[in-house]
């Protein structure tokens, strides 16, 4: 087989075919990988560290799970070498087969909306505190119709979150994934100088647990860390940008962009449970005080993190569409601009109804936290499950030492199994608390 020397026991590598060519470099990937892992999770790691009794066994949590996660991304960039394809449904569909493929592509739709959904809402609730402390008013007396969610959200999607989704290749977020990458960072720094400087507003001793309430608190972490690192939907179509398409210079790029994302979730979700304790909300932002010029700071560059995490979002869910416009429409249609689904033609109207859908959920969704749940559940099938499947399907079709094989395959069951258990726990937690 091609990368495969007669009679290795090694992983075979096979370049993967682009439409451009791939151009990205190692520190453009790794900060695409570490923004789409930055996103909106990161006001809800507090919250987690609450939910599962303390700082010990969340962290234990997050620590197993990092191990899944990093594993996860490297068998995605080698299932990408192996079958040949440069999208995350088209490696499932063409390892694991059509009916799981189909799967994947329902998932994958479904996760994606549900994200950017979720991704305005985070940017509508900060625009709102954002309003209430530049026009402060008393109740009776109601805000400036211009600053309503309605009207304010509809703008920023159509001069700038539109603008940004528009380009055809991922290669291009490198230069928003640094600003926002750079937003988080400060936010969690903000969270770790207010624990310790203790303005008068958080000067009360907070509450902490020392100890689980339950044992099923504690797997109540992981839809969080799945909701959080929501960077795996991402890979396949980051490593097919890469000028370097090696699996040993990807899971480099995997591992640096995890840990660093691990730091900022770390930071994060301590110092803002050691802050507030019990008492802390599911929104971090939300348990500080909306008069603290540094916390508007926060509230300020965290949307503007946001605002570049979703046309990420926004090009995994429109590949899945054009995927559907080739297989259905690109064959029949007689217009040559409109076979092409990556043209402008057929791109810039599926950019526009994601966008106009997803704003049209958000406005109507009344809590964010109400999803959380259910994005972490179906996010574990991209992060565990699917990853798994591809990994056995991948070790049984590639000339490979016997022990290894049986090793890779071992793990690949692990993933499954632990994918499964996550998705079982938290989607059912989520419908009963939902209820």
């Amino acid at each position: 087989m091609e990368g495969q020397t007669p009679g290795g026991g090694g992983l075979s590598e096979k370049p993967v075919p682009t439409a451009s060519g791939p151009g990205l470099s190692s520190l453009g990937a790794v900060f695409i990988l570490l923004k789409s892992a930055l996103g909106a999770g990161l006001l809800n790691f507090p919250w987690a560290f609450h939910k599962a009794g303390g700082v010990a066994p969340a962290f234990l949590v997050e620590l197993i799970s990092l191990v899944f996660l990093i594993s996860g991304l490297v068998v995605l960039g080698y299932a990408a070498s192996v079958s040949g394809q440069a999208t995350y449904q088209g490696v499932v569909g063409g390892l694991c087969g059509p009916a799981i493929g189909k799967l994947c592509e329902a998932c994958f739709i479904i996760n994606l909306l549900m994200i950017s959904v979720a991704f305005l809402r985070v940017v509508g609730d900060q625009l709102e505190k954002l309003w209430d402390f530049i026009l402060p008013s008393t109740p009776p007396v109601p805000q400036p119709w211009y600053t309503d969610q309605r009207f304010t959200l509809t703008l920023l999607c159509v001069l700038v979150i539109l603008p940004l989704s528009a380009p055809r290749e991922i290669g291009f977020q490198k230069y928003t994934s640094i600003l926002g990458t750079l937003a988080a960072c400060y936010l969690a720094l903000v969270i770790v100088a207010q624990y310790y400087l203790r303005p008068q507003d958080l000067a009360r001793e907070p509450h902490l647990e020392s100890s689980p309430s339950s044992w099923t608190s504690v797997f109540s972490v992981f839809p969080t860390i799945c909701f959080g690192f929501q960077c795996h939907e991402a890979a396949v179509s980051i490593y097919c940008s890469m000028r370097h398409q090696s699996l040993g210079h990807w899971a480099l790029v995997s591992v640096l962009s995890l840990l660093a994302c691990c730091l900022v979730y770390s930071l994060t979700g301590v110092y803002g449970f050691l802050t507030f304790g019990t008492d802390v909300s599911a929104d971090i932002l939300m348990s500080y005080p909306g008069s603290d010029g540094v916390v508007i700071v926060a509230r300020v560059l965290f949307a503007v993190s946001i605002v570049t995490a979703y046309p990420i979002v926004l090009f995994l869910g429109r590949s899945v569409m054009q995927d559907f416009w080739r297989r259905g429409c690109g064959g029949a249609c007689g217009l040559r601009a409109l076979a092409e689904p990556t043209g402008p033609w057929v791109r810039m109207p599926l950019t526009v109804l994601w966008v106009t859908a997803t704003l049209a959920m958000a406005l109507f969704l009344p809590d964010l936290s109400e999803i959380i749940g259910i994005i972490g559940g179906i996010s574990s099938f991209f992060i565990f499950i699917f990853p798994g499947l591809c990994l056995i399907c991948a070790v049984s079709v590639e000339p490979i030492g016997p022990r290894v094989k049986c090793c890779l395959e071992a793990w690949g069951v692990v993933s499954v199994l632990v994918g499964a258990f996550i998705f079982g726990q938290s989607t059912v937690a989520a419908v009963m608390e939902l209820l």
